[in-house]
C-alpha cells in the first residue's frame, strides 16, 4: 500500500476507484465498503484508493470536541493496508479545507488529483463548504466530469454508524466480547514501554508500562484485563491494569502489562497490546499483602481463560 500525507502528494497513471470518510476502528461495517472498492479494481485497470483525515474534522470544526478514537494514524495505516487497499491518503485537515465548495473539491481533488473512475459513498454523505452538497449533488458533478458514483445503502450505513457507537460504548464499559465482535480483531493499544515506580517488581508482579503518546486514542475502562501483546514479533499472554493504582495512592491513570513466564528488558521498546477479557474493577485494598493475594486470583482467572482460547 502506498501513503500519502497530503492529497497534493498522490500521483498515479491509472484511474481511482475511491471511498472517504474517517474510518475509525476500520471495523467490520467499514470493511464491507473497502471489500467493494478491492473488488472493483481486481483486474489491474483502476487502482483502489481510500481518503481520510487527520485531525478529525470534529476536532477542528467543534472548539469543545473530545472525541477519543478507536485507532492512532499509525494503527488505521496498518489495518487499512491488511484490507488490500493499494494507497491511502491521510490529509490535514482544517479550517482552510472544509471551506473548499462542493464544486472546488469535485473538480480539483476528485477529477483532477485523484483521476476518479467511481466514487463509492454513503447515500447520506454530505461535502463541501459547511456541508451543503450531498448525494444527488455528486451525481450531478459525475454526470457532468465522466465518473460513477456508487451508493452504500441506508443500511449498511446505519451498520458502520452504530458499529462505530456500540465499540466506543462497549470500550467504556470494559465489554471486550462485544467490542472485539464488532471490529472483527482484539481491540489493541501501542505504545512506549517506560520505568514506573517498579511496585510490581517487588512484590513478584513485575510489569511493563506503557505510554501513549496519542492523547486522543480511546483508552477502555479502568481495570484488570487478561491480554496478549506482541515483544519482539512474539506472543506473550499476561494481565493488564489500567487506572491509578489507588492501593498506593496513585495520582495519574497508568497502563500497566503483567506478561507471564517473561523476563527480558523491553524498555524504551514499542509494545502492541490485545485486550482479550475485562476481569475486574480496579479497586483500593487495606495492604499491600491483600493486593497481592488478589493479583493470584487474577493471574489464575486469566489462565484459565488463556487455556480456552
Amino acid at each position: 500500500m502506498k501513503l500519502f500525507h497530503s492529497i497534493n502528494d498522490f500521483q498515479s497513471t491509472k484511474k481511482t476507484i475511491l471511498t472517504l470518510g474517517t474510518f475509525d476502528g476500520v471495523h467490520i461495517g467499514h470493511k464491507k465498503i473497502l471489500e467493494r472498492i478491492t473488488q472493483n479494481t481486481e483486474n489491474g485497470k483502476y487502482e483502489s484508493l481510500v481518503l481520510t483525515f487527520f485531525p478529525h474534522p470534529r476536532m477542528v470544526l467543534q472548539e469543545k470536541s473530545e472525541i477519543k478514537l478507536l485507532n492512532t494514524i499509525a494503527e488505521k495505516t496498518k489495518l487499512l493496508e491488511a484490507t488490500g487497499i493499494e494507497n491511502l491518503v491521510i490529509h490535514p485537515f482544517n479550517e482552510s479545507f472544509s471551506r473548499l465548495t462542493a464544486e472546488e473539491f469535485v473538480h480539483s481533488i476528485l477529477v483532477e488529483q485523484f483521476h476518479i473512475q467511481k466514487i463509492i459513498i454513503g447515500h447520506d454523505h454530505r461535502f463541501g463548504r459547511n456541508r451543503t452538497a450531498n448525494i444527488d449533488d455528486l451525481i450531478a458533478f459525475g454526470i457532468e466530469y465522466g465518473f460513477e458514483v456508487e451508493q452504500i445503502s441506508a443500511q449498511e450505513i446505519q451498520d458502520v454508524s452504530v458499529s462505530s457507537t456500540k465499540i466506543r460504548k462497549a470500550l467504556n464499559e470494559g465489554n471486550m466480547d462485544l467490542a472485539n465482535d464488532y471490529l472483527g480483531y482484539d481491540y489493541f493499544l501501542s505504545g512506549e514501554v517506560v520505568k514506573g515506580k517498579q511496585l510490581g517488581r517487588t512484590i513478584g508482579f513485575p510489569t511493563a508500562n506503557i505510554q501513549i503518546e496519542e492523547d486522543y486514542k480511546l483508552i477502555p475502562r479502568n481495570g484488570v484485563y487478561v491480554v496478549k501483546a506482541i515483544v519482539d514479533q512474539k506472543e506473550v499472554f499476561g494481565m493488564m491494569n489500567i487506572g491509578f493504582n489507588p492501593t498506593v495512592n496513585g495520582q495519574k491513570q497508568t497502563i500497566e502489562v503483567n506478561l507471564f513466564e517473561f523476563d527480558a528488558d523491553i524498555y524504551g521498546q514499542r509494545i502492541e497490546v490485545t485486550l482479550l477479557q475485562y476481569l475486574r474493577e480496579e479497586q483500593k485494598f487495606g495492604s499491600i499483602d491483600l493486593l497481592i493475594t488478589q493479583l493470584n486470583q487474577d493471574k489464575k482467572e486469566a489462565l484459565a481463560f488463556i487455556e480456552q482460547l
